[in-house]
């Protein structure tokens, strides 16, 4: 317990008097830290901490890079803004040193205005200070890290932009088909076709990939260990969850990831009906959460790669083969990689692929159809909350359902919002037949029921009709139900299991090897389902782990 003598030698505490100072000391809490362990993270609410001894440092989050912009040493103090303007930490807060701080919680600095003028006084100038410090930061920051010269239909374009978006690593682009003259950052970036430039420095050597951006952007894309406890393949809401719980719980855990975190949901421009988020969260803000989480936790989370072959090895572990060649050991793995979208079968469709017609959609497609028309094809929230969100930037868009309504497969709140929202029309029992163009789709044919094929103009279609399990890259004889694979009591027959034990719920016919969200049989298509299955293969893979 921190005693009034301790606080009189504060200058913030010294203008205090004994009845104050008593109270002060059996509100505030006595805080003890070691060197690199957090007071604050950035985004979060925070009490209101004093430096009693020792140095903390302020961190902010740039741009995707963890940047020390401050210090507080004896007698300074932090946690105030955030408070007094009802809002998160604008920055996190670690000790550089071992510490020693005296904490009050919000209600508690609010009582301490009220009873002292001098302590008031002190507190609002240097909330002042700051927010004058602030203003200047911001506007001397960059607005973005990496800029991009590339065509919209380029492919490798499209991937990194996405990349990037998922994220949350500002950039800037220019569509070459738009500004044919325009100069990188970089000079020695001035290259045909797609040049990137990171940091207004660096140029990513030619062709440039998802991979080679995410490396310089300092993200890990090889595994640290060669061995594992465990290895997750798939980095969407089930991946992501195993990840954290698995990391927290003390086992040693790689997360494998061919693109970015949060899959098919890190895509979502606004999911409202996840528990907790009462105004709704953003597909790749949850994301970001499960990622920072479970790094913090100590998980290894390995970027822009594939695994190529799973070999069960004669010792019951399993060798994971990577692109590229690497190999790692592990004793056990979950399957998290989700599924993909479902292939239009539709005349001239596959030729625009890329080139108008896209699988999905991602958040850095905006851009692309802003005063454009634009077709969604599917039913379901992802295509709801598609529509929603390029509603906001597209001349039109156009749901085509096969269906007579929405009601079957979309959520009631997301029917609700796209009947409040004019540029979307909504047509019910339409098929498209055909897609046309030259270079690129200009132009799409729809049926309804049986009357004629109507041709429309269209800049841009996104399919979203529904989604197969592609796994015939996993090994031969795990069970599958026409590619989703079957666990627990989905499983019809256990060959190589000990007689004695039937798999674990989200086991698979093979020992040790786990299956959670999308891609598992019967699975329930929801984000916080996928987030359940994940933190519960944990507690299967710890069950699987002590049986040896």
């Amino acid at each position: 317990m921190l005693t009034t003598v301790e606080l009189k030698k504060i200058p913030i505490f010294s203008c205090l008097n004994d009845a104050n100072l008593l109270w002060l000391a059996q509100q505030a809490a006595d805080v003890h830290l070691e060197a690199g362990e957090y007071l604050i993270h950035e985004g979060e609410p925070t009490p209101f901490f004093v430096v009693m001894e020792g140095t903390t440092e302020v961190l902010k989050d740039v741009m995707g890079r963890q940047t020390e912009i401050s210090e507080h040493h004896r007698g300074g103090f932090f946690g105030e803004l955030a408070i007094l303007m009802a809002t998160a930490a604008p920055a996190s807060v670690r000790a550089k040193t071992a510490c020693h701080l005296a904490r009050l919680d919000p209600q508690h600095l609010q009582e301490l205005i009220r009873r002292s003028p001098e302590c008031s006084a002190l507190i609002l100038q240097t909330l002042n200070e700051r927010v004058q410090v602030v203003q200047k930061y911001i506007l001397n920051l960059p607005s973005s890290r990496v800029q991009i010269i590339g065509s919209k239909f380029d492919g490798d374009c499209r991937e990194i932009r996405t990349f990037l978006s998922m994220n949350r690593i500002p950039y800037d682009w220019v569509d070459r088909d738009r500004r044919t003259r325009v100069a990188p950052s970089d000079p020695t970036c001035h290259v045909a076709g797609l040049s990137v430039v990171v940091d207004h420095s660096f140029c990513v050597t030619h062709p440039p990939t998802v991979r080679k951006v995410a490396e310089a952007l300092g993200f890990q894309t090889a595994p640290h260990q060669q061995s594992y406890d465990v290895v997750i393949i798939g980095g969407g809401p089930a991946g992501l969850a195993a990840a954290v719980y698995g990391a927290s719980e003390g086992l040693s855990v790689l997360l494998v990831e061919r693109k970015a975190p949060g899959g098919q949901a890190g895509t979502s421009s606004r999911i409202e009906n996840y528990l907790g988020f009462p105004n709704g969260i953003s597909g790749d803000d949850l994301s970001q959460r499960a990622f920072r989480q479970a790094a913090k936790f100590g998980a290894e989370v390995v970027l822009t790669r594939e695994v190529h072959e799973i070999i069960p090895e004669a010792d019951g572990e399993y060798t994971v083969r990577l692109d590229g060649g690497d190999k790692i050991d592990t004793k056990t793995i979950i399957v998290a990689t989700g599924v993909e979208w479902r292939k239009l079968d539709a005349k001239g469709v596959d030729r625009f692929i890329g080139r108008g017609v896209l699988y999905g959609a991602a958040r850095a497609e905006a851009p692309t159809v802003a005063g454009k028309n634009v077709f969604i094809i599917g039913a379901g929230n992802s295509a709801g909350q598609t529509a929603l969100f390029f509603a906001n930037y597209a001349s039109s868009v156009t749901m085509l359902v096969r269906g007579e309504d929405l009601n079957r497969s979309m959520s009631q709140y997301l029917i609700d919002q796209i009947a409040l929202v004019p540029r979307i029309r909504v047509e019910t029992e339409t098929e498209v037949v055909s897609a046309h163009g030259e270079e690129y789709l200009n132009a799409i044919d729809t049926r309804k029921k049986a009357d004629p094929v109507v041709r429309r103009a269209a800049d841009a279609l996104f399919v979203m009709i529904g989604a197969d399990a592609k796994t015939n890259w996993l090994p031969a004889h795990l069970q599958r139900e026409n590619g989703y694979l079957r666990t627990g009591r989905e499983v019809s027959h256990q060959p190589g299991r000990a007689a004695d034990r039937a798999p674990f719920l989200l086991e698979t016919n093979l020992p040790g090897f786990f299956c959670v969200g999308d891609v598992r049989y019967n699975s329930i298509k929801r984000v916080s389902s996928s987030v359940g299955e994940g933190s519960m293969a944990i507690a299967f893979v710890h069950q699987y782990l002590s049986l040896s």
